[in-house]
């Protein structure tokens, strides 16, 4: 199964850390959309976008891209960490659904967080993802594919 994930991931590299971990399973191009805004994703046979929470939503840069570039039909998982555990999916969500695509899972864990005011008290989340957050990701991709 030929996968690739279009990301943001900033700060600390917490989203990162997860699909590295992931990539070691086979064929899986990472697209960076600060370096990419525009890719033919139709030899995908399953695209992911994956990024840190920022103000309970994806990365705009990860909302645009999804926008411009999921081609119909296709099979989509997301991926995130966040600060604080919710629900941080609906405009991702959204997304798909207009383009007649079918959501097949969604993995959210932990990252160290010190976007805006969480930088006052030091952050949140310190130490993830962890060792088990990593894990937990490759298990919830392997589980999908």
């Amino acid at each position: 199964m030929k996968a690739a994930i279009a990301y943001y991931s900033r700060h600390h590299g917490n989203t990162k850390k997860l699909l590295d971990a992931i990539r070691e399973l086979g064929d899986i191009k990472l697209i960076d959309v600060t370096e990419c805004m525009e890719a033919d994703l139709s030899e995908y046979d399953m695209i992911g976008f994956a990024s840190g929470i920022y103000y309970s939503r994806f990365s705009g840069k990860v909302v645009e891209f999804a926008r411009k570039n999921l081609p119909a039909g296709k099979r989509v998982f997301l991926i995130n960490t966040y600060g604080v555990k919710g629900d941080y999916t609906r405009e991702m969500r959204r997304i798909i659904e207009e383009k007649s695509c079918r959501l097949v899972g969604t993995y959210g864990c932990r990252g160290f967080d010190t976007f805006g005011p969480f930088k006052l008290i030091g952050g949140l989340a310190k130490g993830h993802p962890d060792e088990n957050d990593i894990k937990g990701a490759v298990e919830f991709f392997r589980s999908i594919t």
